[in-house]
């Protein structure tokens, strides 16, 4: 009959007797009469109805309903049917008929089901359970579930001949009788026991087998023959676990509070962490300290009970003596270990299985570090295995290092002791270069160095030089590493009052403007000049990276028209790009008239450097000091400066070679791009200014560009940036130029003609499939070149197809659009600069310029007079346009007549953009500087920009705000460009 859900229900469950498969579970909705009795109108309830009931389920029931769904004959089986046309009830048959019977199904069916009652029966409690009857009634026979579990005595009685052996059940206090009265198990594992209409399970999960012999038996024999093998096994394993009463033989039980250990033995380094304990897996041929917490009771110790809780974690030993049997049970105090553990764990410990794997150095440390601890909590330490012979120091390891100022250089003293014993602070500091690990102390005893000493003193080590064995330096420019140290508490740093305004520039002088120095400095330029000026005072290097137009090169003319001043008849030396030579030329003689200049360039140079004595300033080029290095090295300046300094940011080029043979009192460096693609940029510009600041490049590459780079180390880039930080003097035009007219950025979108779309996608369409194969299979590497072509022919055709197919004769959208803007801002009587970085794009623009007539400056790099079309450009009020190339114009320029920048393509590198407009908007600019970038939708171009957007450069957490594009594409990166 159908239950009416709106008249008074309830939901009851019920066991049934399956003819193959045994006793399997249902769930029913039953009707109440109105004095809350059943009916006889029941039906099945499952998930597929269960919500109509709703009113009348829990959150268990709907669990219940779902497992016992899943008990369903024909929901077990499906699993093992194949498909054919056998219905459930035949496939049964067929696998249980004694003639086609398959007992692997069989008994993969019976675990299965074994399993579902073993999560059915403890969601019963609170429930009704019934005993289905003949008839199919759900409620025939109601069984009384009881929530408390009753607890299985081991009973064993030792005769003459033979043992005797029974189980007992005590519940609430009182024997069970349940032998001999029709009682059953629906589950064996665990224990369910159904007797006398009521269900009862057990303490410690006894397994069902234990007790299924006894329903219709009141004991079993052991003949005296099988007793040593049955005691020896079965009985020992019993008292292991479970409650015994012995009969004939005496168990003694050891229990008490435990004696704590805790264990350490070696690995052998290379070895998986992960397999044997499931930890992470640390890095290879590094040496492992494994920790075991045990608890010893007598004369045994035990590991940590399993986590799973299963089992007591008791012991049990048997002695046998003529046929006299004792067994020792160790009883163990879960408690009492457990608080142990906790113990180790808030100290750092966390035991997985068990164990807890550390490498060495840090094991050690942990170790030294709390041996108080340990002593106080009655922990004892216990060499395992005897750590491969070898007798070690327990004990904590103490580092005292002291930096006194002297007159060049910082005198350091250190002590180092282990236990009780001195060690010689330089031999330990060899050893942590040597990235060693232990040594042995005057008693034979193995000393391991501190893991942490290898993290806060490794840079340290590496730069402090040994005078002699008795004299250990740190060179004064380090002095603001060694303040980050003193900061850590890591050291002790004596300076003089003098030395400690180096940390901060407010608190530098203010030094009086050489009077032959003709013009006026900005206060933040002179705030620089005042920096340049304390740098020299103290014989440190520095580098000078304001932003692009604030003027670096008059604050070095104001330094060089000072040295005039205080050392006359000292030659300094100007390297840089040869397009920039003129310019220095011009500034010179504008602000520092009294200097006398050489410019030593050309092939009419006269190779001798002794000629440099009656000059102030030597003018040279990057390319000339690379040929001459022979000549030039040979002459002592009093300072070497190198403008555009990231020439030199690769430390194998020759020219980096060669600058680094110069010699001279004072180094200086000036640059708006410190850092390009990497920080080895860095180490190969500061080493020129403070050689060894950075130790050498193994050192540099291992204590920070690894850590930086490849591993996001945020306290490393944290603390070369504290290394560097007083001898880098970095201003941006947002902090400092308040006095520079607004400048507004627009970008312009353009829209493919349709000719131009069909030459993109077959591009795109050859390098997608050939690129993203190269990415799925040889990698990164292989592909690189292969990248860049794509990526520049995409590039090139959003500007214009004829960049790529000479035969294209179709038009392009960026054209109209730019020839369209040209004309506009020439009407309205504005200059303009048009930035492009393929020639090929300029002279597309030049045919147009020279169409219609309009006059213009032009710039790339065969141009040989450059001043000549920038003094055009400047000067000339008919020419309103400037077309320059990257490479041609990207440094040295000075255009402040412009009012208008068109970016013609995005670059790869955001800064190279900000280099463009620098030219335009710098100081002596009086106009508004409006900057449009062209974008053709839809294209690569679209998608450099929206990644230029999000892409953070390495340079920006140091000193700088750009980064190599190409270098930060990561495989997602490419695949969205060729999307």
């Amino acid at each position: 009959m159908i239950v009416n859900s709106e008249q008074p229900f309830q939901i009851v469950y019920a066991i049934f007797n399956h003819e193959y498969l045994g006793l399997l579970l249902e769930s029913y909705v039953v009707q109440l009469d109105d004095k809350g009795r059943f009916t006889y109108a029941y039906q099945n309830i499952s998930s597929a109805n269960a919500k109509e009931f709703d009113a009348g389920l829990d959150k268990t029931d709907y669990e219940l309903i779902k497992l016992m769904d899943s008990m369903q004959p024909e929901v077990v089986i499906k699993p093992y049917m194949k498909k054919g046309n056998l219905r459930p009830k035949e496939y049964l048959h067929k696998i249980f008929d004694p003639k086609t019977e398959d007992k692997t199904t069989q008994e993969l069916l019976f675990k299965n089901l074994e399993l579902k009652r073993s999560k059915i029966l403890p969601l019963l409690i609170g429930k009704r359970l019934f005993e289905t009857g003949s008839d199919g009634n759900p409620t025939h026979k109601e069984i009384i579930i009881n929530a408390e579990k009753a607890k299985v005595i081991f009973c064993f009685e030792k005769g003459e001949f033979n043992t005797l052996y029974y189980p007992k059940i005590k519940f609430q206090g009182h024997l069970l009788k349940w032998q001999h009265k029709g009682g059953y198990l629906i589950c064996k594992d665990p224990a369910w026991l159904i007797v006398d209409q009521q269900l009862f399970h057990f303490d410690m999960g006894i397994d069902g087998k234990k007790l299924q012999p006894f329903l219709s038996k009141s004991h079993i024999l052991i003949e005296r023959r099988f007793e040593p093998e049955y005691y020896r096994k079965f009985i020992t394993a019993l008292i292991t676990q479970f409650e015994v009463e012995a009969k004939g033989f005496d168990i003694h039980a050891e229990t008490g509070t435990p004696e704590a250990l805790l264990t350490f033995s070696e690995l052998p380094g290379g070895e998986s962490i992960e397999d044997l304990f499931g930890n992470e897996i640390l890095p290879e041929n590094r040496e492992i300290i494994v920790f075991e917490p045990r608890f010893k009771y007598g004369d045994f110790d035990f590991g940590i009970i399993s986590a799973s809780g299963e089992g007591s974690g008791n012991s049990c030993r048997m002695e046998e003596k003529d046929g006299t049997y004792i067994f020792y049970k160790t009883v163990r105090t879960p408690k009492n270990e457990d608080r142990i553990v906790s113990f180790l764990k808030k100290q750092g410990l966390e035991f997985t299985h068990g164990k807890m794997a550390m490498p060495k150095t840090q094991a050690f440390e942990w170790m030294g570090n709390n041996e108080d601890f340990l002593k106080e909590h009655k922990i004892k330490l216990v060499h395992k295995n005897g750590l491969n012979g070898k007798t070690y120091h327990i004990g904590k390891a103490n580092i005292s290092i002291e930096i006194n100022e002297n007159i060049d250089w910082f005198d350091v003293q250190a002590m180092i002791k282990f236990g009780v014993y001195l060690v010689p602070f330089a031999k330990v500091r060899r050893l942590i270069i040597q990235g060693k690990t232990e040594f042995e102390l005057p008693n034979g005893e193995i000393a391991v160095i501190p893991a942490s000493w290898f993290v806060n003193y490794s840079e340290l080590f590496n730069f402090i030089e040994e005078r002699s064995s008795e004299e250990l330096v740190l060179r004064k420019h380090h002095l603001a590493f060694a303040r980050e140290l003193q900061n850590g508490e890591l050291i002790k740093l004596n300076l003089s009052l003098k030395l400690e305004r180096l940390r901060n520039f407010d608190a530098i002088d203010e030094y009086q403007i050489p009077a032959s120095f003709a013009g006026s400095l900005r206060p933040y330029q002179q705030a620089g000049y005042n920096w340049l000026r304390f740098l020299n005072e103290y014989q440190f290097g520095g580098c000078l990276a304001d932003d692009m137009g604030l003027g670096k090169t008059v604050q070095t003319l104001a330094l060089l028209a000072h040295e005039k001043e205080e050392n006359p008849g000292f030659a300094s030396l100007l390297v840089m790009p040869t397009s920039l030579i003129y310019n220095w030329e011009l500034e010179a003689r504008k602000f520092t008239p009294d200097l006398k200049i050489l410019v030593y360039s050309g092939t009419q140079r006269i190779k001798d450097p002794w000629k440099f004595r009656g000059y102030d300033v030597v003018l040279t080029s990057y390319g000339i000091v690379r040929l001459d290095i022979d000549v030039l090295k040979d002459f002592y300046f009093n300072y070497v400066i190198l403008d555009e300094s990231q020439a030199i940011k690769n430390p194998t080029s020759n020219i980096a070679i060669a600058v680094n043979k110069l010699k001279s009192k004072r180094r200086l460096i000036l640059t708006g791009t410190p850092v390009e693609n990497g920080t080895m940029d860095l180490w190969s510009q500061m080493n020129f200014v403070n050689p060894g600041l950075l130790g050498n490049q193994n050192i540099f590459k291992k204590q920070f560009l690894q850590p930086i780079e490849k591993q996001n180390d945020k306290d490393k880039s944290s603390r070369l940036h504290a290394m560097i930080k007083p001898f880098i003097l970095r201003r941006l035009k947002s902090q400092v130029a308040k006095d520079l007219p607004e400048k507004l950025t627009n970008v312009k979108y353009s829209d493919m003609t349709a000719e131009q779309e069909k030459v993109y996608e077959e591009i795109k369409s050859y390098y997608r499939e050939k690129i993203i194969g190269e990415l799925a299979g040889a990698g990164r590497g292989a592909q690189q070149f292969t990248l860049l072509r794509g990526l520049t022919q995409l590039r090139q055709i959003a500007n214009h197809p004829k960049l790529v197919r000479e035969d294209y004769t179709g038009e392009s959208g960026k054209l109209e659009d730019i020839t369209y803007m040209l004309q506009e801002t020439i009407s309205e009587d504005h200059k303009v600069l048009v930035f492009s970085q393929f020639v090929r794009h300029l002279s597309i623009v030049r045919e147009f310029l020279d169409r219609e007539g309009i006059p213009y400056a032009y710039l790339d790099g065969s141009t040989k007079d450059r001043q000549g079309q920038v003094e055009k450009f400047q000067t000339d009020p008919d020419v309103k346009v400037f077309l320059i190339s990257l490479k041609a114009g990207g440094v040295g320029l000075n255009l402040t007549k412009a009012e208008y920048v068109f970016l013609l393509d995005p670059w790869w590198n955001p800064a190279v953009e900000a280099q463009a407009i620098d030219r335009a908007h710098r100081i002596g600019q009086e106009n508004k500087v409006i900057i449009y970038k062209f974008i053709t939708r839809g294209s690569v171009e679209e998608k450099i920009m929206a990644l230029q957007d999000r892409k953070l450069a390495l340079a920006g957490e140091l000193i700088s705000n750009e980064e190599s594009f190409m270098k930060s594409l990561d495989n997602e990166d490419i695949r969205a460009l060729l999307d």
